[in-house]
């Protein structure tokens, strides 16, 4: 291979293994570290013996990201406050046709799912990534981990069972989220609690994700009262030069809200039964900085 068609390769890859490396470690500083480590492997490979660029390159990133998932672990350990992912841009665009296969790519990549990933073994998070992500056999799960196809077909069903008993459980309409989205929207930056109650389940959770970087809840806030009250408090305190921008992230609409500018705050919806469940805030400037283009 020339040195063009070297980089054309791996590019025509990248988006694909950043999502891959994204879902394993919830960072995308961390993913496009591992990308780019990927790159320089690639680059210096002797590809003879390459004959699937793309099934290689997944072995390489799976590799990297679960050396470095050891690491993220003890530095969510030391977390002030609830952790959250960083939001992620999923505008799949039309590089996905099938409504199904779209539905499992923003399922997989929904901050829900992700927080319940952080608590599986590296290994069952890489094994849940390839299987129920991207829909990978068995068996070139196990050439990736260098492990038995009985061993990986275990820890698949392992992992499988304990997401599923931590996910959410509900189907999202994603027609009546963005609706929902808007109408919060609209009811918080009009400071109109009744409005907001409306919207709320009675058992609504907001998770904020600060960091400790900036001002947000430091426990989990729960009730419809305590979670409208908190916001219609907000939204009544001054933020110089304040925007709002309604975008895709984690697979579902999102609000982006920038001061001068910059962005300030993400929050994102999770909905059923025309009620809004749970309220996702992330204000850690570290996490935002992928959005500021």
């Amino acid at each position: 291979m020339t040195a063009d068609t070297i980089t054309d390769v791996f590019e025509e890859h990248r988006s694909f293994l950043l999502g891959v490396a994204y879902r394993m470690l919830g960072r995308v500083a961390d993913a496009e570290d591992v990308v780019q480590d990927a790159w320089l492997r690639w680059a210096a490979a002797d590809r003879g013996d390459v004959r699937e660029p793309r099934a290689y390159l997944v072995r390489v990133v799976t590799r990297l990201a679960l050396d470095r998932l050891a690491r993220i672990k003890a530095r969510n350990e030391a977390y002030v406050g609830p952790w959250l992912p960083e939001p992620y841009v999923t505008d799949f665009g039309d590089t996905v046709q099938d409504t199904a296969e779209r539905a499992v790519l923003a399922d997989s990549v929904s901050l829900a799912v992700l927080v319940v990933l952080e608590s599986l073994s590296p290994l069952e998070r890489a094994v849940f990534v390839l299987r129920e992500a991207f829909g990978y056999p068995h068996a070139d799960i196990a050439a990736v981990l260098d492990r038995s196809e009985s061993a990986v077909r275990q820890l698949a069903g392992r992992a499988r069972r304990h997401v599923d008993e931590r996910r959410p459980r509900y189907d999202v309409d994603p027609v009546q989220r963005r609706e929902l989205t808007e109408r919060f929207l609209a009811a918080a930056a009009e400071g109109d609690l009744d409005g907001l109650l409306d919207l709320l389940a009675p058992d609504v959770r907001l998770v904020g994700d600060s960091g400790g970087r900036s001002k947000a809840p430091l426990r989990v806030l729960e009730s419809a009262d305590h979670v409208g009250r908190f916001l219609v408090g907000v939204t009544r305190k001054s933020v110089p030069d304040l925007s709002v921008r309604v975008l895709e992230l984690n697979g579902g609409p999102a609000l982006l809200l920038l001061s001068g500018g910059t962005p300030d705050s993400v929050l994102q919806l999770d909905v059923a039964d025309g009620h809004i469940r749970t309220v996702y805030v992330v204000r850690n400037p570290d996490k935002l900085r992928a959005l500021a283009a």
